[in-house]
């Protein structure tokens, strides 16, 4: 990597191109030219004289007037290679481009003529050229009700606003931003991927799901603030949507009440459900509260103390020899709670003593499967 490469990014503050640039600063990536809607125009020349790689990435999904499609997508894309070749830089130019360019929508023509204009551009000069046909790109910083029906389901979703979904059943291709930023560092290093042809480039990863799946996704995330449910993170889908989501919540409302059931013992905090990992709850005691006392026949569980000191006391059913476990915040063990055996916590601080409990299943009052027996 070499850290010192002129790097020019057109249309730097867009969605793609502001991730794109701060991941090449993460990088290491220092000398990066941004090029955008309000940068002063006489830099442009400036920037194609410099430039030891372009990413082209400027363009425009809903002007005002159609017109603008052509202009602001091919006519922009025009210009910039004009200024390479009057600087007689040849140097590689990656070019944003969509899926698309294969409808004949005014979108769609602008962004093959782009295409058209860059092989042509190739052609002629001898430089290297990397086209991608990106699908619908998601992710964090995109804007909504512009370019990504994802992103306004996320931004109204959060704001409890109306969505509109014409046809559930429609099927999409999506590309995550962070993978689309990582093949185009992976460009820029000589490593692109191409499609069979070897014509155009492609972003590896791409998830097909249908309009109304994304939807119900998300309604899931909104609803997990309430019914404390996680969802299942192991399918990369569903954990890229995930972090999509949480990016366009509004600010002032990242946080989100629990329900505490509180006593004169202290207090017991469910805080996460799962379907198949179980649930994670928050146990308060106060000092000399005991809480416990019961089995379970198959429920297993984990107890984690963070704070406070106490002891865990065993005993198994049938038994009479009781077990402890000293446990305290200030060296963090966790002790495993199995069936069979009937168990306490017992606060012997002068503070609460904060305890992680995480159980095997989520608590059912049908079936509990929870015994009161003293330890």
């Amino acid at each position: 990597m070499d850290g010192d490469m002129k790097i020019l990014v057109t249309g730097a503050k867009g969605f793609v191109g502001q991730n794109l640039v701060v991941t090449l600063r993460n990088q290491g990536y220092t000398d990066i030219l941004e090029y955008d809607i309000d940068t002063d125009v006489s830099l442009l020349e400036e920037y194609c004289e410099e430039a030891e790689f372009v990413f082209h990435i400027a363009g425009v999904n809903r002007p005002l007037e159609q017109s603008e499609y052509m202009a602001c997508n091919a006519g922009f894309t025009e210009r910039l290679l004009g200024q390479l070749k009057q600087a007689r830089n040849t140097c590689p130019i990656m070019l944003s481009s969509s899926t698309q360019a294969l409808l004949n929508n005014p979108y769609g023509l602008s962004k093959k003529a782009g295409e058209d204009i860059l092989f042509a551009y190739s052609q002629e000069t001898g430089a290297k050229v990397l086209v991608y046909r990106f699908p619908n790109v998601f992710g964090k910083w995109c804007r909504p009700n512009y370019n990504s029906g994802v992103a306004t389901f996320c931004y109204n979703i959060a704001r409890g606003l109306p969505i509109t979904v014409n046809d559930p059943s429609v099927v999409l291709n999506l590309v995550y931003i962070d993978d689309v930023v990582e093949e185009l560092v992976r460009a820029l290093q000589g490593e692109e991927t191409s499609d069979e042809a070897g014509r155009f480039c492609m972003v590896p990863i791409v998830h097909t799901i249908s309009l109304g799946e994304i939807v119900g996704l998300l309604y899931s995330f909104k609803n997990s603030r309430e019914n404390l449910s996680a969802s299942l993170m192991g399918d990369p889908l569903t954990r890229k949507l995930y972090a999509t989501y949480l990016s366009y919540l509004p600010e002032q409302e990242f946080s989100y009440p629990l329900q505490m059931n509180v006593d004169n013992r202290g207090s017991f905090t469910e805080f996460l459900k799962t379907p198949d990992r179980g649930q994670v709850s928050v146990n308060i005691s106060k000092p000399g509260i005991t809480k416990g006392n019961h089995w379970h026949h198959s429920k297993t569980e984990k107890f984690l103390v963070v704070s406070g000191s106490g002891v865990i006391r065993f005993r198994k059913i049938g038994s009479t020899e009781v077990i402890e476990y000293p446990v305290s915040g200030d060296k963090l063990v966790v002790v495993d709670i199995p069936p069979g055996y009937t168990h306490s916590i017992e606060n012997t601080g002068t503070s609460d003593i904060v305890t992680i409990m995480w159980a095997s299943e989520v608590y059912d009052k049908e079936r509990p499967d929870t015994y009161y027996e003293d330890v």
